[in-house]
């Protein structure tokens, strides 16, 4: 049940997940009033559990307006309440292949937006000057002053982490650039990760690919000298409301193209690993995630919600019809990425 009106949520421009939700809504043309700011500086407004940007306020089972965040339950939730420009594919092949694409928006290409706007000078400077303005445009110069060292230093001080470190950077660092030319191909054949319409992974690597092509210096000179259309792409998924989508432009999940599945090749080599130390390090109640990417060691915090992506992901998968998951299965394994749905933990 949504609330009568817009939609109201709180957010900010440096946020990736924020860029990722402002975005679906103005795709899904559902009216909506964005709070620019923190969770708990809205009048009348409840305060979340856990302070996530974005922060949704949608009517809890009493009718009252409750704090939700997560970016995927909120898509989902949204495509249960407003028929019509969906961003879940209906196909379950295709719809497991973009959550699955999704979450690695979410849970890895977020790693090099973090690496990218803290490890840099030139990208920690702009960073520092910028986010604390967009908190509040009319502060006193000695006020924004104070707040970027603050939050610069407190950033820094958590690049550990996402696991960027000296070891690490290399690895982060050359997966971007993979990324950038894989999604660039596929570009070149399809305006969209899941066809000539875009999926909820469309929007996850939008709500990335803002920080990294159009705000951080150093990320941003990449992709101007790599990936072109990648860059274009972000300006134009910004407000996609003029779309036109049709049930037909959805790719074919039984005929994947091979600029998608490339990209799962890329998934396994970073992701992958990732996701799945990371869940043994939970079970074992580890105070570190450890594995290694491209031979190189990498450790990270692990992440206890990174735990739940990946079981929502085997839930997902556990629920394909038969000749949907002998599909799947197929490019998972022509990919590489199989160990994410079948590896014990």
């Amino acid at each position: 049940m949504t609330a009568p009106g817009p939609i109201a949520l709180s957010g900010a421009p440096g946020s990736p997940y924020t860029r990722k939700m402002l975005a679906v809504l103005r795709y899904r043309r559902l009216p909506y009033r964005f709070l620019v700011g923190s969770h708990g500086g809205h009048a009348g407004l409840p305060r979340p559990k856990v302070e996530l940007l974005p922060t949704f306020y949608l009517p809890g089972p009493d009718g009252a307006l409750e704090a939700v965040v997560d970016s995927t339950p909120i898509i989902r939730r949204l495509e249960a309440e407003h028929a019509g420009r969906a961003v879940v594919p209906a196909d379950p092949a295709l719809r497991f292949l973009d959550e699955l694409l999704e979450d690695y928006a979410d849970e890895w290409l977020t790693k090099a937006m973090f690496h990218y706007r803290w490890h840099f000078a030139a990208d920690i400077e702009r960073a520092g000057d910028i986010l604390p303005v967009w908190r509040n445009v009319t502060a006193p110069a000695d006020q924004l002053a104070a707040a970027k060292q603050i939050f610069a230093k407190r950033q820094i001080d958590r690049l550990y982490v996402v696991g960027s470190n000296a070891v690490t950077a290399p690895v982060i660092e050359a997966s971007y650039r993979r990324f950038l030319a894989l999604f660039e191909a596929h570009l070149a054949r399809y305006p969209f990760l899941m066809g000539a319409r875009p999926g909820a992974s469309d929007f996850a690597a939008y709500g990335q690919l803002t920080q990294l092509t159009h705000f951080d210096p150093t990320p941003m000179a990449i992709a101007l000298a790599e990936a072109k259309r990648v860059f274009a792409w972000v300006d134009l998924v910004e407000d996609l409301s003029g779309l036109e989508p049709e049930e037909s432009g959805w790719l074919d999940g039984a005929d994947v193209p091979p600029t998608l599945a490339a990209l799962l090749g890329e998934l396994a080599r970073t992701y992958v690993p990732v996701m799945l130390a990371n869940a043994r390090a939970l079970k074992a109640g580890a105070a570190k995630v450890e594995t290694r990417i491209d031979g190189l060691p990498w450790t990270q915090q692990p992440f206890p919600y990174q735990g739940k992506c990946l079981a929502w992901l085997r839930q997902s998968h556990a629920a394909l019809p038969a000749a949907a998951k002998a599909r799947v299965d197929a490019l998972l394994d022509a990919g590489g990425c199989m160990p994410l749905i079948a590896e014990p933990i």
